[in-house]
């Protein structure tokens, strides 16, 4: 199997990610950049041949109502999640369909039916692998997709267990649920090298087809077929399979409405994606001559993709090394001038996701102005209890 490059080698300066003051920024700081943004997702429509009713948006990246926003006023109203924060965060802001990519059990599949009660104008959807979470949403007008194992192992009914998957199509029918289709992530390819990423994608995709013409001969009507996170999104929209089918097919990736140092190695060049989402970070020491410390340890720039974690802008002289809580040093680059104590560099994380997560707040900054300071609204979890929860000593709001 050929590997793929997981990140960019560097990323040249570019004007748009200049802040005109800087003195006053404490950091480590999240920076949104709404022009990049914008021009993000409008690549996304265009890739979509203008249809924004093709991209179910996985929430788990933008996470601000801000970027939620972003999105709606673009005509995206299809959105999948894996919490119940972002599932809350997204009803609230005017999302019409929202799927819970994630396997609910328990007092989270409660929760799930409790947001749909306070919005029942939205068409909320959930996942099942077995039978026995297809009973727990009986009677509550929530839908369910079938969740496939596209070869990931990480949730899912494997795609070759047929009669299984036949069997939970059936019970959802029979238990009054309406069936709304089949999910599959196949986010196993994003360590593969092209060609090789599509083939195997589009080998998937032909067993994916065989399911549904299955399910729809033993009787379930196929609604929606949603494939492809970021890796795989243009494995999805060569296939030429998806076309002209009786089923809506959407894609699902998050990644790409920010961007990040991970998803420009993957994709395409000429699809025009562009970092939107950045770390503002300071020189903090330079402990040695080779090397300098900045304040984005992995507390900040997220470490959950490897090391390292991020790229410097305008700097290819950096390479940060393995992150400490606080601290990320970098080696500098024998014969370059190291930055100084005191400076700020911008950080390109190579995964955004997790890493916008880690701030309870972002700068948006347009033409090297301070717009505004944006809550990162879907962070984290909601809980530790339901709402109803009677607990002595609670106080609820």
């Amino acid at each position: 199997m050929a590997g793929a490059k997981f990140l960019i080698d560097q990323l040249p300066w570019c004007e748009r990610y200049r802040i005109e003051n800087t003195d006053e920024i404490l950091t480590p700081a999240l920076v949104l950049y709404p022009e990049a943004i914008a021009a993000n997702i409008e690549r996304t429509i265009d890739l979509l041949d203008g249809h924004a009713d093709r991209w179910r948006v996985h929430v788990k990246t933008g996470k601000l109502n801000f970027t939620l926003r972003l999105l709606l006023d673009r005509g995206v109203r299809a959105f999948k999640c894996a919490t119940t924060l972002e599932l809350l965060n997204a009803c609230q802001n005017g999302a019409v369909d929202v799927l819970v990519a994630y396997p609910l059990i328990g007092a989270n599949a409660q929760r799930v039916q409790q947001i749909q009660r306070l919005f029942p104008e939205v068409r909320i959807s959930v996942l099942a692998e077995t039978e026995e979470q297809v009973a727990q949403w009986k009677g509550s007008g929530i839908g369910i997709f079938l969740d496939i194992n596209p070869g990931m192992n990480r949730t899912g009914v494997e795609i070759n267990h047929r009669d299984k998957l036949m069997r939970l199509a059936e019970a959802i029918g029979s238990s009054g649920i309406e069936f709304r289709g089949v999910h599959y992530y196949d986010g196993q390819f994003g360590a593969v090298a092209e060609p090789e990423r599509t083939a195997k994608a589009h080998a998937g995709y032909a067993q994916l087809l065989e399911l549904v013409d299955e399910l729809e001969g033993g009787g379930s009507r196929v609604p929606e077929v949603i494939t492809a996170g970021t890796p795989t999104f243009p494995c999805s929209l060569s296939y030429a399979g998806f076309r002209n089918q009786q089923f809506v097919h959407r894609v699902s990736p998050g990644t790409i409405v920010y961007c990040d140092a991970t998803s420009q190695a993957q994709l395409p060049a000429e699809y025009g994606y562009a970092p939107a989402a950045l770390v503002l970070t300071r020189v903090v020491s330079h402990p040695r001559a080779d090397i300098v410390t900045c304040d984005a340890g992995h507390k900040a720039v997220s470490a959950d993709a490897g090391v390292p974690t991020c790229v410097v802008v305008g700097h290819p002289e950096l390479t940060p090394l393995s992150p400490s809580e606080e601290h990320l040093p970098m080696a500098v680059r024998e014969g370059s001038e190291p930055p100084r104590v005191g400076d700020t560099l911008f950080l390109v994380p190579r995964h955004v996701c997790p890493t916008v997560n880690n701030f309870d707040g972002a700068l948006i900054v347009n033409e090297g102005k301070i717009c505004a300071v944006e809550e990162v609204s879907a962070r984290g979890h909601e809980g530790p209890l339901l709402a109803n929860s009677r607990v002595p000593g609670l106080v609820t709001s």
